[in-house]
């Protein structure tokens, strides 16, 4: 499902993290040749993605995926 960035935060190693729309969080490093993403490495950058849509494989999964305690 898709969600819009409305944040950014750095995990425990300096890696960026958007903050979706839903409350869930992913990854988007600038890693490459893996992933191509220059403009986290920038306040700018950052910034102009706000609001750009992104897959939230969490939502996409449904409710049963996000439950902590297995479904006996």
């Amino acid at each position: 499902m898709e969600r819009q960035i409305v944040g950014f935060h750095q995990d425990d190693v300096g890696d960026w993290v958007a903050e979706l729309s839903c409350g869930h969080t992913i990854h988007v490093r600038h890693d490459p040749p893996w992933s191509q993403r220059p403009w986290v490495l920038t306040e700018e950058g950052r910034r102009r993605f706000i609001g750009y849509w992104l897959t939230c494989k969490e939502c996409a999964s449904g409710p049963a995926a996000n439950r902590k305690e297995p479904v006996t």
